[in-house]
């Protein structure tokens, strides 16, 4: 800085937070005599289990906009492969950058364990690394009282927005980005949204002013919530939108809309960006619960009892359950399942299947583009019963196919293998006789496979396992202890929009009151 003994020169280090708009560190670096910055694609990415080629590929595509939009603003944006500590004491000893900025992550334990093993390097080699806050999640946070002021006061704070070009003095070389190819990964098949901050905006845009006059009857169902949902979430998991600019742009479009419609569904959506950052908070304060239940009276629960074959045929789409089988390849071939869905995904896995949250937790993440680690393992938790607080949801996959796809149309789509099944058997298409199932051209057990557990039986078995658990003294005793350090009731949070009290003791949110957190 002005008046300094040595050159000050300041690394903005990108992680989830691709984009120029309302980005802290950036605004901080310029202020500096000199800058630079780096996206570092680690191999500890790469190589966890909750990584997909679809998230690499959707990364690179946001970077190349995102080096562009930088170097009009005169700042150069470096693209290394390595780990990060190797990588910055490198680019270290290149180029003597004196500061780095960052923005704060709630992320995956490798990211975590990168985290503590960059903030050592910085202290030894006396780097002044700086982190900023980019949504709701306060690091250090004792208890949560007060929690929803901290995050309002945040939420409406001005934008950090660059006002003036860098004074970048460094010639560097800048090779192209690396391919799926070149990082060793295979293509993913998947057809993915937009990336970029330019994309994110227009998403932003058009929910605010025309799609989310539908939003609160489109959630529900896959049919309608493909473009009644915000479709922001991969936005915010990558961070070419800022939590805050969501937030900005639909309490004005609430203050600004005549239609009493559209500021009444926006209204659901406003109450659904606070519950985003309360269970992102979660893993903040308790980064265990990635790996191990929140009531520990659950260990032992499923562990033992995993079985390999329906997981196998859950993660195929091949359960012989249509309703389930659809939303598992739709989910697979764009990497996004509205909430409703993927809690009923989890609740099949989770109940009828019996299959521990962490095995079919990591195949989704690798499904999700908008994989948030924070809110991915509080909700698989959540949907498989081991919080100890929250009310038990257990989905029956046939109810869900005739409540929501009362004409079968998600279903045909999906499993074309049910294409001519008459409507009224395609919700349990094992029901037919086998001269329709001729008709049909779906044999079941051949064409289509026959249901792996039976529904009623397997709903049954669940729930005596689970509330004779939850009526032991332990388990009651667990549930005080996980409120106690995770529970809203004194966060002030709204209830999601819903106008009414979600129905539990515990005053703990219920799936389909957050079912905009993954939309």
């Amino acid at each position: 800085m002005v008046g300094s003994l040595t050159p000050q020169r300041a690394l903005v280090w990108f992680k989830r937070d691709l984009r120029v708009h309302d980005h802290a560190p950036l605004v901080a670096a310029s202020a500096f005599a000199d800058a630079l910055a780096i996206f570092i694609i680690e191999p500890e990415w790469l190589s966890s289990p909750d990584c997909d080629a679809s998230h690499v590929d959707f990364a690179l595509t946001c970077l190349a906009e995102l080096r562009i939009a930088l170097a009009e603003r005169g700042l150069p944006l470096l693209v290394r492969v390595g780990s990060a500590v190797p990588v910055l004491a490198q680019l270290h000893n290149e180029l003597a950058f004196t500061h780095m900025l960052s923005h704060g992550e709630t992320g995956a334990a490798w990211s975590y364990a990168r985290d503590r093993h960059v903030a050592r390097w910085c202290a030894s080699t006396r780097i002044n690394w700086q982190q900023f806050s980019q949504n709701g999640v306060v690091r250090g946070l004792r208890n949560r009282a007060g929690w929803a002021k901290r995050w309002q006061a945040r939420m409406d704070a001005p934008l950090h927005l660059l006002k003036n070009k860098f004074c970048a003095t460094l010639s560097l070389d800048q090779p192209a980005l690396p391919t799926i190819v070149s990082l060793g990964l295979l293509p993913h098949g998947k057809t993915l949204q937009s990336a970029g901050e330019k994309a994110a905006r227009r998403t932003l845009s058009s929910f605010v002013k025309v799609r989310g006059y539908g939003y609160r009857k489109a959630l529900s169902s896959p049919l309608s919530a493909e473009e009644g949902c915000s479709r922001l979430s991969p936005h915010l998991a990558f961070g070419t939108i800022s939590l805050r600019t969501v937030h900005q742009a639909t309490e004005l479009a609430i203050g600004n809309t005549p239609e009493r419609e559209l500021s009444y569904a926006l209204r659901g959506f406003a109450g659904r960006l606070r519950w985003h950052s309360h269970f992102m908070q979660k893993l903040e304060n308790e980064p265990d619960i990635e790996f191990h239940n929140f009531a520990r009276v659950c260990d032992g629960l499923r562990e033992d009892a995993f079985n390999n074959n329906h997981f196998e045929a859950w993660c195929a789409g091949q359960t012989g359950y249509p309703m389930v089988d659809a939303c598992m390849r739709s989910l697979k071939a764009t990497g996004w399942l509205n909430f409703r869905m993927r809690a009923m995904l989890v609740s099949f896995a989770s109940y009828h299947l019996w299959l521990h949250w962490r095995q079919t937790g990591s195949f989704l993440a690798r499904q999700f583009l908008d994989y948030e680690p924070g809110i991915h393992w509080s909700q698989m938790q959540m949907q498989s019963g081991t919080t100890g607080t929250n009310t038990l949801r257990i989905y029956s996959p046939t109810k869900q196919a005739l409540d929501q796809d009362p004409q079968g149309l998600f279903i045909r789509r999906w499993v074309p293998e049910l294409t001519k099944v008459p409507l009224p058997y395609l919700a349990e298409p094992w029901k037919m006789d086998p001269s329709v199932q001729r008709m049909a051209a779906c044999m079941i057990g051949v064409d289509y496979p026959l249901p792996i557990v039976d529904d009623k039986a397997a709903m049954r078995a669940a729930k005596d396992r689970m509330y004779g658990l939850r009526k032991t003294p332990q388990s009651k005793m667990e549930a005080e202890d996980v409120q106690d350090r995770h529970g809203s009731r004194k966060s002030g949070l709204p209830n999601s929009g819903q106008g009414r009290r979600p129905k539990t003791s515990r005053k703990t949110p219920q799936a389909s009151q957050q079912a905009d957190l993954f939309a």
